[in-house]
C-alpha cells in the first residue's frame, strides 16, 4: 500500500510531533510504501538543511519529501507563521505529484488537517486524520486567536475536514469525546495512544540506573519535590501552581520546570523571589529517565476549557518511570481519569489552588500511598505498550483503504 503522510516537522526537528510522526511512519514504512513532506527543520533542529525548492532523503525506510519552507526558530511567533504558509504552499502541488492509495495528515501547522483533506478530496483517496492537537479549539482556548470571524471559518472548514475522513485518530476518550461532539460518527473516531517506547518489567529485582548529579540539581536538599518536565505553553494551569507553591513554602515543598516554552518568561517573572520554585531547562534526552525519577510527584496540568483539546504524551513516559501524577486538570480529561482509575493519580481542579495544597499535603503525611501510586504507575504502563498502539496505527490505515 502507498501512503502519502502530511506533516511540517519531522526528524532532526525535536518537536513531539516530529519524533512521534517518526515512531509510527517508520514502523509503517516496515510494512508499507510511506511517503512524508515536510518542511525543511525548523524546531529547535540537531541539524539544518540548506534551502532548495525540494529536496529528498530516506529515513529508516520512511520516503522524505523536505519542500524550501522557511526555517525561522520556533520562538519568533510571527515569523513561525511564514514556516506554515510557506509549507502548505510548497506541500500542496507536491502532494498532488505523489502516487498514493491513503492521505494521512497529522497537525502541523495547524490546519494541516484542512489541507490533508483537500489534497485527499483533489486525489479521490481516503483521508486518514491524526489529531495530535485540536485546532481551532486549542488557538482560542489558549488566547491565540480571538473568536471572530478567522475562528467561524477556521472551524467550519476544520468540520468539513473531520466529516470528510475515512477515519480520525485521537489521543484519547477525552479528545474523542470533543471529535463526537462536532457531530462525526463515534465509528470513524479511534484512539491510538502515544505509549510507552519500552514497558518497565513489572519485576522490581531490576534497579534502573540514574544520574545522581541530575537527581540533585533538581531536587536542591528540598523534602518534597513536584516537577513539571515539558513545554511551557498555553495549555497549562500556570497560576493555580505558583499560588500553591506559594502556601506550600513552609511544607518543603519544591515545584521544579524543567524546560521551555511561550509561557516561561511570564512564569519566571509571576514566581520572581519564590524561594521553591524553580527553572531549569531541558536536559538531554539520555538524562530524561532520570529527571523524571528525581522528583516524588510529576504535575501533568491542562486549564479548564482544554479537556481533549491537548492530550499530554509525557504521561506515558512518567508511568515508566513509576512516579505518581499530579494531574492540575478537569476529572475528564485523560490525565486525570486514567491515573483514578488506576490508582497512580490524583486530581486537582485547575482554578483552585487551595485543593491543589491540600493533595500536596496529603501525599507528604502519607508515604505509603505515595508508594503505592509508584507502583500503580509501573503496572499501568504495561497497558500502554506502544508496539500495540503502532499495530492498531497500521490497521487503521489498512483499513481506511478499503474505506
Amino acid at each position: 500500500m502507498k501512503i502519502l503522510a502530511l506533516n511540517l516537522y519531522y526528524p532532526p526537528d525535536t518537536a513531539a510531533t516530529a519524533k512521534m510522526a517518526a515512531a509510527f511512519l517508520e514502523p509503517l514504512a516496515a510494512k508499507h510504501d510511506v511517503t512524508l513532506i515536510c518542511g525543511r527543520p525548523s524546531y529547535d533542529p540537531v541539524e539544518r538543511r540548506t534551502w532548495r525548492l525540494w529536496q529528498t532523503e530516506r529515513r529508516n525506510g520512511v520516503n522524505v519529501i523536505r519542500v524550501g519552507s522557511t526555517d525561522y526558530p520556533r520562538t519568533q511567533m510571527a515569523r513561525r507563521v511564514l514556516n506554515y504558509l510557506s509549507y502548505l504552499a510548497l506541500s500542496g502541488p507536491q502532494a498532488l505529484l505523489v502516487r498514493c492509495d491513503v492521505v494521512l495528515a497529522m497537525t502541523d501547522p495547524p490546519f494541516e488537517g484542512i489541507a490533508g483533506a483537500f489534497v485527499a478530496m483533489l486525489k479521490h483517496k481516503p483521508l486518514v486524520y491524526n489529531i495530535r492537537d485540536l485546532y481551532p479549539d486549542m488557538a482560542l482556548g489558549g488566547s491565540i486567536v480571538e473568536p471572530g470571524l478567522l475562528a467561524r471559518v477556521w472551524e467550519k472548514l476544520h468540520r468539513w475536514a473531520l466529516h470528510r475522513a475515512a477515519r480520525v485518530i485521537v489521543l484519547g476518550e477525552d479528545m474523542k469525546a470533543r471529535i463526537v461532539a462536532k457531530g462525526v460518527d463515534p465509528e470513524r473516531v479511534v484512539i491510538v495512544r502515544d505509549g510507552v517506547e519500552t514497558a518497565p518489567a513489572l519485576d522490581s529485582s531490576a534497579v534502573p540506573e540514574f544520574d545522581n548529579e541530575v537527581i540533585a540539581a533538581i531536587r536542591a536538599g528540598f523534602r518534597f519535590v513536584l516537577l513539571h518536565a515539558g513545554n511551557l505553553g498555553f495549555y497549562g494551569a500556570w497560576e493555580t501552581l505558583l499560588a500553591a507553591a506559594h502556601e506550600l513554602e513552609g511544607d518543603g515543598v519544591e515545584l521544579v520546570f524543567v524546560g521551555d516554552g511561550a509561557q516561561r518568561a511570564h512564569l519566571e517573572l509571576a514566581a520572581a523571589g519564590a524561594t521553591n520554585v524553580r527553572f531549569l531547562p531541558f536536559f538531554p534526552a539520555n538524562k530524561v529517565a532520570s529527571v523524571l525519577a528525581a522528583a516524588d510527584a510529576q504535575i501533568v496540568t491542562i486549564k479548564r476549557g482544554l479537556e481533549g483539546v491537548v492530550v499530554p504524551s509525557k504521561i506515558y513516559g512518567i508511568l515508566a518511570a513509576g512516579r505518581p501524577i499530579v494531574a492540575v486538570a478537569p476529572t475528564q480529561t485523560d490525565a486525570a481519569a486514567l491515573g483514578l482509575r488506576d490508582g497512580f493519580g490524583v486530581a486537582s481542579d485547575p482554578d483552585k489552588p487551595a485543593e491543589l495544597v491540600a493533595i500536596v499535603r496529603a501525599l507528604l503525611a502519607d508515604p505509603a500511598k505515595l508508594t503505592a501510586m509508584g507502583l500503580a504507575a509501573r503496572a499501568a504502563a504495561s497497558q500502554y505498550a506502544r508496539a500495540n498502539e503502532i499495530r492498531k496505527f497500521v490497521q487503521i490505515l489498512e483499513d481506511a483503504k478499503q474505506s
